[in-house]
This record gives structure tokens, C-alpha cells and sequence, in this order.
């Protein structure tokens, strides 16, 4: 059962379809729950629809059909400014003539908060995001990333049910946006927060979420946990965009409850676990995550084997990546740990590669593969 199923859900996207032009669909028949506490991603490529389900529930952009709801009340005619959702945006639009506490005050005097109640709220904001010492400053004297957490405390401070954040993190840098993710995840955890993220980037949407809609041409191709979307992918664009993968075109040769032999490219015969597919001599796009596949002594015991020739290898610290052609592909990666056999492995030379039935999934074979 999917994580949040059990919840009555805050947020609830029924039959949601949106239409720029009248014609295209951007976003097609969309149902989703989240519940309370959740942190929820949509994730996808651009143009998927992801962002535009975020824009229909912060009111910035009005559904064609079907109903948003935001715990029992109907969103769909509600202006942005009566939802009391918080908002972190890349750009953190902040007003940079104001200091940081001013910034933070804005969205309490806006619902007219008694000042007391305020100063203790923006206090207590500052000292979660371990800004105190930055109150008096203005945003251009500070880092992009404490700029970001002010945006993210600005969003905070008026203890909103939901907070909508839409690329937030795209304009840090790689160390600096890695760090920002664990203290969004920590805050959503430390103060029970309702998080809906959008993002393109598939490492950050596994590294902070409860649950993941992926997103492709306005339909949630899945939705699930991070573990069960890289492990057990729906069809094969969710395992193609779900970290890296190997792909195999082949048929179905025989079943055998829910594991099936498949002819692929080249001659190679392998075992598979179904997915999307049950018809015998159906076309299969088999998916093979790279740190399953063994090399050489460690693939001489698998049921799966095959031979190749290593193209390239890169070292990355604690593993290799090695890049080999075998029938039916060239670009066959296997993820390897660094270890005294694989340090003598040769740009040219052939190599056994080998898989479990277990580890390889046959899905569906877009017609553009």
C-alpha cells in the first residue's frame, strides 16, 4: 500500500484537467490525495504538467475541469491570497529594501497579527533556521543560500497548511543545494509541514520525499515511494527517468508466473520479473539497474550471463562505472565496487557480465524505442 493511502488527505486533485490553448491537454484527468505531514514531489521533464498542477493549486492558474480541494473546501474560484498557503519560489522573491526580520514580518502584518505574537514568531523562525544573527541585514548581504532559508522561514512563519515549493533549490549550487535539501526535509519533519515540491531533478525528489508523482505528457505515470519507483518501476519511462538504467529490447519468449524468459537483441536470453507485460512474443523493454549486474568471477554463478567487451570506465571513489558493448547495445553500464580484481580491468578487453531473474524487469516498449 502506498505511504499516505490510510490518511484523509488535505489536499485532494479530483479529475483536475487543464488547457492552455483549448485544444492540448497539459495536464489530463488528474486524481491525487496527499495527506497532513506528507512532503510530496511532482516530478517530471519539462512540459509534463508538473508545475502547472502546482500553479492550479496555488491559484495562479484555474482548473479547465474537475475540483482542487484543500481539506473540505472547494479551491477551484478562491484567490491565491485567501488559500493561506506558503510559497517558496528559485528566485526567493524577496523585498530586498527590507531586513530579514522585516521580511519575515510581512506575510504576519498582512493578516494582522498582534506585534507581540509576531516579534515572538519571526524570533522563533530565525533561531530554527539559524539566521538570529542576520536579522538586521538586507538580502543582497547575504549567501544564496541564506537567502533561500529566509524565503523558506518567510513561507514558514505564519504556520500555513500547506507549503508549495516549485524548483526552489535550482539556482544553488551542487554542494549548497544538497544541504538545502536535508534542512527543507528536516524542517518538514521537525514542524510537521504539508510540502508539495516540484522539481525535474529525480536525485533531489528521492532524497526528500515521502512520495513521488512522476509526471510525463499531463499524466502521473506513477505514484510511490521513492524505494519502490527506483526498485519497482511502473512502465519504462519511470525507470528510465528514475535514476540510471539499462535498457534491452526483446520478446517474450515463455512465462512462468511472474517471471518470464525474453529473447533480446543480439541472441541473448535472459530471465525477467513482469511488469506491464503478459503476452507471449509481446515486444518487452527489459530494465537492468547498473549496481546489479556482476562482472566476471562474480557473474559466473548468475543464471544470466553474457559476454562483452568494457568500452570505458570511470573511477568515482567507492565504485567504477564501467561502460561495455554487448549484443544488442553499447552503452550497458554496470556499477561495480572498487576492488582489487576490478582494478585490473582494460579498456578493450572482454569481460562476463551476469544478472539475477529477480533484478531485471520487463516493461513496456514505447513506440518511439
Amino acid at each position: 500500500m502506498q505511504a499516505g493511502a490510510e490518511k484523509t488527505p488535505l489536499v485532494r486533485f479530483s479529475g483536475v484537467q487543464k488547457t492552455f490553448d483549448g485544444e492540448s491537454l497539459v495536464v489530463k484527468d488528474l486524481n491525487l490525495n496527499i495527506a497532513e505531514g506528507e512532503f510530496v514531489t511532482l516530478l517530471g521533464p519539462s512540459g509534463s504538467g508538473k508545475t502547472t498542477c502546482l500553479m492550479m493549486l496555488a491559484g495562479f492558474e484555474t482548473p479547465t475541469a474537475g475540483d482542487i480541494y484543500l481539506g473540505e473546501e472547494r479551491l477551484n474560484s478562491l484567490p491565491p491570497h485567501k488559500r493561506n498557503l506558503g510559497m517558496v519560489f528559485q528566485n526567493y522573491a524577496l523585498f530586498p529594501h527590507m531586513t530579514v526580520e522585516d521580511n519575515l514580518r510581512f506575510p504576519l502584518n498582512a493578516r494582522k497579527v498582534p506585534k507581540p505574537e509576531a516579534d515572538a514568531r519571526v524570533k522563533k523562525i530565525l533561531e530554527t533556521i539559524q539566521l538570529g544573527e542576520f536579522a538586521k541585514r538586507r538580502p543582497q548581504q547575504l549567501s544564496g543560500g541564506q537567502q533561500q532559508r529566509v524565503a523558506l522561514a518567510r513561507a514558514l512563519v505564519f504556520e500555513p497548511r500547506l507549503v508549495l515549493m516549485d524548483e526552489p533549490l535550482g539556482a544553488l549550487d551542487k554542494q549548497l543545494r544538497e544541504q538545502m535539501q536535508l534542512e527543507i526535509k528536516h524542517l518538514h519533519e521537525q514542524l510537521g509541514l504539508t510540502v508539495v515540491f516540484v522539481t525535474h531533478d529525480q536525485s533531489e525528489a528521492l532524497t526528500m520525499s515521502d512520495r513521488v508523482a512522476v509526471f510525463n505528457d499531463g499524466v502521473i505515470q506513477q505514484i510511490d515511494t521513492p524505494q519502490n519507483l527506483y526498485e519497482q518501476p511502473a512502465n519504462a519511462f519511470v525507470a528510465q527517468f528514475i535514476g540510471e538504467n539499462n535498457t534491452l529490447i526483446g520478446r517474450l519468449a515463455s512465462l512462468d508466473g511472474d517471471f518470464c524468459r525474453v529473447e533480446a537483441e543480439g541472441g541473448l536470453v535472459t530471465g525477467a520479473r513482469l511488469v506491464n507485460v503478459r503476452e507471449k512474443g509481446a515486444l518487452t523493454s527489459l530494465s537492468i539497474r547498473p549496481e546489479r549486474v556482476h562482472l566476471n568471477a562474480a557473474a559466473e554463478q548468475l543464471e544470466n550471463r553474457v559476454s562483452g567487451r568494457i568500452e570505458e570506465f570511470i573511477y568515482l571513489g567507492d565504485h567504477l562505472r564501467v561502460r561495455c558493448s554487448l549484443p544488442g547495445s553499447n552503452e550497458f553500464i554496470a556499477r561495480v565496487p572498487v576492488t582489487d580484481s576490478a582494478a585490473h580491468l582494460q579498456v578493450g578487453s572482454s569481460v562476463l557480465l551476469g544478472w539475477r531473474s529477480e533484478d531485471v524487469r520487463a516493461l513496456d516498449c514505447p513506440a518511439n524505442d
